[in-house]
């Protein structure tokens, strides 16, 4: 066995991330063929880590006040019942705050590098057992269930339940079965059943929401022979036309999450609600498990607008119900902020172009003209008309066999995924829908695979020298 350096040694302590230092282990390649190979130089920490959330410039002092209010409210801590306001968790959550599943690297991020789920699991004498891809080091994940009872599922199945809880009365109901395990972090390998989905970063997802429809398809006309070249294609929509994923509400363009299965941030944020913690809202007004016993009292839907009683004095943010002040947080947060560039990120900016990755990762588009709560006139300048870096078309791809879930959202199929924005991508720890990986050089070979649009994207990638390759991921990591 050969005899690593402090470097190496460091690098191989996680999980063995690629093939060339696997080779370097077993000492087959050597340390001039280790320092050759370009390496993700990890998450970029910014002076903003932790700090509170920055709300869009150019909001106003009414805007400002919608603002905070949706922020405290998305750090609000939730209980089954006993308390004024903030009940009506479970009978079956993922987690009982907002803000625990989006801190990184601020609040209305994305997941964190210390997972918060362990207490949250045992929070009030709850008697939870962790699942197995619920490690400390590693994401916080939601498990969908592929089938049920030999039937197409999809839906999501809570981590937790409220039974054992001091506050849960006589609730005595079961968490799924989420067995047998597989490899915790990644969370490859377990019960083919269950995929995972990470928590999405809502940095400038204000911005996402202002861009019109026809934005949307007159960025997918753009460089079509390119496109065409790359097997860049999208998915054709049998309702309207247009590679994209469309509400079946309304036909309009769906942008969230990670199959762009919501339509809006209030849809977003009434969903989360209900199925990350359980609680019921005016969009989604039943209990998604009505066990008796287990409502402990509170009526449904536990969340709706708040009118003051008796004539007393009115503050307009307070009337707001919580996933309208959820959604005001959301479409007021700034996006992020990247790093200053440098000689190799913007080298790594012209190769990203180059190589076709921008084909799907669109690097700005514009906003229409967009309302916020609080506007005291319309519109909102702080978000029309404004250029929003976000690094996505917004549509859905096939992305192959590798990444595929087996999941259908609307009209994206079972390996279609949105092309996921990019901007704050360098102050993120993990990566791709199930956030099987902390390595972006994985995450960019993961898009390959049988079926993938992203094929011939992935093999220019691989065929920069490696100085190039250092220069695109130190690009990523800069944004």
């Amino acid at each position: 066995m050969c005899k690593l350096d402090s470097a190496a040694r460091r690098t191989l302590t996680g999980p063995v991330r690629s093939k060339a230092w696997l080779l370097v282990a077993v000492g087959v390649l050597g340390p001039m063929a280790a320092a050759a190979q370009a390496r993700d130089p990890g998450v970029r920490h910014a002076a903003t880590d932790g700090r509170p959330p920055a709300p869009l410039p150019g909001l106003t002092a009414d805007e400002l006040e919608y603002f905070q209010d949706g922020l405290t409210r998305f750090q609000d801590i939730e209980v089954v019942s006993g308390a004024p306001a903030n009940t009506g968790l479970g009978p079956r959550f993922n987690s009982n705050q907002c803000s625990s599943c989006h801190q990184q690297p601020l609040v209305g991020g994305s997941s964190p590098a210390v997972n918060p789920l362990f207490a949250v699991a045992a929070a009030q004498g709850a008697t939870n057992v962790v699942p197995w891809f619920i490690v400390h080091n590693g994401p916080i994940r939601e498990a969908r269930f592929v089938q049920s009872h030999g039937v197409p599922d999809g839906g999501v199945h809570d981590l937790f339940v409220i039974t054992g809880r001091s506050d849960a009365g006589s609730c005595n109901i079961a968490q799924p079965v989420f067995m047998p395990a597989g490899d915790p972090l990644s969370g490859r390998g377990g019960n083919p059943n269950i995929v995972f989905r990470i928590p999405t970063p809502l940095l400038g997802a204000g911005l996402i929401e202002a861009i019109s429809d026809s934005t949307i398809l007159a960025n997918h006309r753009t460089d079509a022979a390119a496109k065409q070249q790359h097997g860049v294609t999208g998915h054709p929509n049998a309702i309207q036309g247009g590679n994209v994923n469309r509400s079946a509400n309304d036909g309009t363009i769906t942008r969230f999450g990670w199959k762009a299965q919501n339509k809006s941030l209030l849809m977003f944020a009434g969903e989360a609600y209900n199925v990350e913690m359980g609680i019921s809202n005016q969009l989604f007004p039943q209990e998604r498990d009505e066990t008796p016993g287990c409502q402990a009292g509170v009526p449904t839907p536990n969340d709706t607008d708040n009118f003051p009683a008796g004539g007393a004095p009115v503050v307009s943010t307070a009337v707001l119900s919580d996933i309208e002040a959820f959604a005001d947080f959301m479409r007021m947060l700034a996006p992020p902020l990247p790093a200053a560039p440098t000689a190799s990120t913007q080298r790594g900016s012209a190769l990203f172009a180059s190589i076709g990755c921008a084909l799907c990762h669109t690097t700005v588009m514009t906003t229409g003209i967009a309302m916020a709560s609080g506007s005291p006139t319309p519109p909102s300048a702080a978000l029309s008309h404004q250029q929003a870096a976000l690094f996505s078309d917004l549509l859905v791809h096939h992305m192959g066999v590798r990444l595929a879930d087996g999941i259908t959202q609307g009209a994206a199929g079972p390996d279609e995924f949105r092309t996921a924005p990019l901007w704050g991508v360098g102050e993120r720890v993990f990566f791709l829908h199930d956030g099987r990986t902390s390595d972006l050089i994985e995450a960019i070979a993961d898009h390959a695979s049988s079926g993938s649009e992203a094929n011939q994207v992935v093999t220019n990638f691989q065929a920069l020298s490696a100085s190039d390759q250092q220069d695109l991921i130190n690009f990523l990591r800069s944004l």
